[in-house]
């Protein structure tokens, strides 16, 4: 960096003061909150941050050093322009998975099918699995048949019994003017989510546990539904056709997982 293009001492000394005042109308903010999203709070935070990020940048451009402050960037929602009082919402959902024991996840599709002989195998995309009785041969369709067969709740709350390993979530909700006609949005039906339309999300990532401590591991040994696992990662036989319920856990919850709530 050329010498013309640094900032004088005058301008670094009056970042610092900014950053210095900006703390106090934060505390003062976070003293007189009214509640957990109070915008007063938000609004004192936001001014620390960029006031904080200045004198940063230009400590470093003039004296060629750092602040220990770690400065976040903005990775939440941007403000909310939907109606104030919704008539409609679409609720858009993303669970990731991994297939970390892919001899379970095709059994259990298999056993799926074999309950049912007229299970579909066609995932929709064009490839399936030839018959009924070969979906324990291919992890495609036995995904096909166990996505078609289980709500996705039930999925998640009982990810390890079939073989998958959860990955991060997040749910959004957000505001419509109208609900959509039959059939509308379904050749794209992700394209039209816009953020300043996000009434609330909830996002599921282990990352937030390292934010709440270490977690309890007591039960590591048994899998959703408290069967005994083995060693190999087998399911207990006993009981096994009694967990498969082709008619699903309408009680069947959200999958485990840490966890953040952001809301408006």
């Amino acid at each position: 960096m050329s010498d013309a293009a640094q900032p004088s001492a005058a301008e670094v000394r009056a970042a610092a003061e900014a950053v210095k005042a900006a703390l106090d109308r934060h505390l003062e903010a976070v003293e007189r909150r009214s509640g957990e999203d109070d915008p007063a709070v938000y609004a004192a935070f936001n001014e620390l941050a960029a006031t904080a990020e200045a004198y940063d940048e230009l400590l470093y451009d003039a004296y060629d050093e750092v602040t220990p402050f770690e400065i976040p960037g903005d990775e939440g929602l941007p403000a909310y322009a939907g109606p104030e009082e919704p008539s409609a919402l679409s609720v858009l959902i993303r669970r990731d998975y991994s297939v970390a024991e892919p001899h379970r996840l095709l059994a259990q599709a298999q056993r799926v099918a074999d309950l049912d002989p007229d299970v579909d195998t066609d995932t929709g995309t064009g490839v399936t699995s030839g018959a009924a009785g070969g979906v324990g041969n291919s992890v495609h369709a036995a995904l096909g048949v166990l996505f078609g067969e289980y709500e996705p709740d039930e999925i998640a709350s009982r990810h390890k019994e079939f073989g998958l390993e959860e990955g991060d979530s997040t749910l959004w909700v957000a505001a419509a003017d109208e609900l959509a006609e039959p059939g509308e949005w379904l050749s794209a039906p992700f394209d039209q989510a816009d953020p300043q339309r996000v009434v609330c999300r909830f996002d599921v990532s282990a990352v937030f546990d390292e934010e709440r401590g270490p977690v309890d591991d007591l039960g590591d040994d048994l899998d959703d539904d408290g069967e005994d696992v083995d060693d190999d990662g087998d399911v207990d036989d006993d009981g096994l056709d009694d967990d498969l319920d082709l008619e699903g856990d309408e009680d069947a919850g959200p999958g485990d997982g840490g966890g953040r709530s952001t809301g408006r």
